[in-house]
C-alpha cells in the first residue's frame, strides 16, 4: 500500500485527485490539504510514501517544499504550467501531471512508483572483520552486484537512475542519489554537485572548481562547495 499526501491551493483539484486516489486500490489516502504548510510538516513525519504536489501555491510553492522535504518521500508534480517539467526532474520526482489530469495519465504515473518501489535496488553495506565497511550490493538490470568500495572512483546521477565507475565497468542502478549517498562511508565518499559523488582516495586534481579523476572531468557544485572543501582540508599540507 502506498501511503498518500495531496496538497493543492484548488479545492477542485484537490477533490479530483481525492477520487482518483479511492479508486486505485494500492493507495491509501493520508491527508489532502490546501495548506502547503500543513503538507510540509506531514511529509517531514516519514509517514507518507508519496505526494501529489501542485507547483503554484502562495505560501510555498511545490518547488520550494520539494527542496526542503529533499527526498523524504517520492513526489508527482501536478500544475497548469509545463514549463516546471524541467525543474522538477532535475529534483528527482517521479513524474508530472499537467493539469487537467485525466485519470488514464494519473494511473500511468501510480504505475511508474509502484514499479519504482518493487524494483528499489539493493544496497547491502558490508563489514570486513576490521569493521570497516569493504563492499555494496547494488541491483542491476538482471542480477545483484558486489562492488567492492575501493574500486568505485565516481557516480553520476540522471533522474532515478545512477550510474557507478569503476576502473573496469560502469554499473547502472535504478535508485536516488541520497540513498546511494547515504549507504557509501562518509570519510571516503563525499557529494559535489546534484549528480556527482567523488571518492576522495581518487581524485588527482582540483582546478577551476572542477575535479579530474582519470579522464572524467567533474564540477564542484555551488550548494556542495564548502561541504567539499572543508572534507579534504584535513589532508592538506
Amino acid at each position: 500500500m502506498i501511503r498518500c499526501l495531496v496538497v493543492d491551493d484548488e479545492p477542485l483539484a484537490l477533490d479530483i485527485l481525492v477520487d482518483y486516489i479511492e479508486k486505485v486500490s494500492s493507495l491509501e489516502l493520508i491527508k489532502a490539504t490546501t495548506s502547503a504548510f500543513e503538507a510540509l510538516a506531514i511529509a517531514q513525519t516519514g509517514e507518507v510514501d508519496l505526494i501529489f504536489l501542485d507547483v503554484q501555491m502562495p505560501e510555498l510553492t511545490g518547488i520550494q517544499l520539494l527542496k526542503i522535504i529533499k527526498g523524504k518521500c517520492r513526489v508527482i508534480l501536478t500544475t497548469a504550467y509545463p514549463q516546471y517539467a524541467l525543474e522538477g526532474y532535475d529534483l528527482d520526482v517521479a513524474d508530472y501531471l499537467l493539469k487537467p489530469i485525466a485519470f488514464d495519465r494519473f494511473y500511468k504515473a501510480v504505475s511508474k512508483v509502484q514499479q519504482q518501489i518493487q524494483e528499489k535496488p539493493v544496497i547491502i553495506p558490508e563489514k570486513a572483520s576490521s569493521g570497516v565497511q569493504d563492499f555494496i550490493f547494488v541491483k542491476t538490470e538482471h542480477r545483484i552486484q558486489k562492488i567492492y568500495i575501493n574500486d568505485i572512483l565516481y557516480i553520476e546521477g540522471l533522474k532515478d537512475y545512477i550510474s557507478i565507475f569503476t576502473p573496469q565497468e560502469r554499473i547502472i542502478t535504478l535508485q536516488y542519489m541520497k540513498k546511494m549517498e547515504e549507504a557509501l562511508p562518509s570519510d571516503i565518499f563525499v557529494r559535489v554537485h546534484k549528480s556527482y559523488i567523488v571518492a576522495i582516495p581518487k581524485i588527482e586534481s582540483i582546478e577551476r572548481g572542477r575535479i579530474q579523476i582519470g579522464d572524467k572531468i567533474i564540477p564542484i557544485g555551488d550548494t556542495y562547495r564548502e561541504g567539499f572543501f572543508n572534507k579534504i582540508q584535513d589532508r592538506n599540507i
